[in-house]
């Protein structure tokens, strides 16, 4: 996976189009947006996602949370993907996600916008964007935890995505520091990602946390941040 950059992505915490640019340029061509924690409105959204498309990048939103008009507003837009944040159990996940597909496999609802390049749609469209588009539950709750395999299950849902940290703060353990608890959830969310034949997202900011994703055979992990980029540039221009 290392020499592979198609399966290594940048988070991004607001519209920055130059960033892109410039990761773009270096290789990367898959997009977070964390729209949940990040400064994203939606005219700048929508613009930054019609540019990382134009780019011929792929690029996926982190919802605002957990409910239908954010999800589906990011799938209006044209993302690859939703990454949905704080999921609860079985029955919780099989309601969210529901707004992430078209009838009959959920309830999303249509917009003539730029995935249906603004106008009607035939049935064809439905079908291909249910296949399209992805719907990625975060696992970062003891609740979600426990019932995995079944939210992994459900037709709605394509992987899913592991909250390391709140995953941590919210079995009781603290903050999360990669200790072997940490690494049980991961190898448990690895195994049913696998038995449900579904891929799984590991955002791994450190080498040890790249190479245990890599072994337990994640599809593709975050691995930069745009804040963190720059907290790194001027750290280390201090140093020097």
């Amino acid at each position: 996976m290392a020499d592979d950059a198609s399966k290594l992505a940048v988070w991004l915490t607001t519209p920055n189009h130059i960033f892109v640019e410039i990761a773009k340029d270096l290789g990367y061509s898959k997009f977070l947006l964390d729209i949940e924690h990040g400064l994203f409105d939606l005219e700048p959204t929508d613009r930054l996602v019609a540019f990382i498309k134009a780019l011929g990048c792929e690029v996926y939103a982190k919802v605002l949370g957990p409910s239908p008009v954010p999800i589906q507003q990011a799938l209006d837009m044209g993302v690859d993907g939703v990454i949905i944040p704080h999921i609860l159990g079985l029955e919780h996940a099989r309601e969210v996600c529901a707004a992430a597909k078209y009838p009959p496999h959920g309830v999303r609802s249509f917009s003539g916008t730029r995935p249906a390049k603004y106008g009607g749609a035939p049935q064809s469209y439905f079908d291909g964007e249910n296949v399209r588009t992805k719907c990625f539950p975060m696992i970062e709750s003891k609740e979600s935890l426990a019932d995995v395999e079944k939210i992994l299950a459900l037709p709605t849902v394509d992987g899913c995505f592991p909250g390391t940290s709140d995953l941590s703060l919210s079995s009781g353990r603290g903050a999360y520091k990669n200790t072997d608890a940490d690494k049980n959830d991961l190898r448990r969310i690895a195994a049913a990602a696998k038995a449900a034949g579904k891929p799984w997202i590991m955002p791994a900011w450190t080498r040890p946390e790249r190479a245990f994703a890599q072994e337990l055979g994640c599809a593709w992990m975050v691995v930069v941040d745009e804040t963190g980029s720059l907290y790194t540039g001027l750290s280390q221009a201090l140093k020097d």
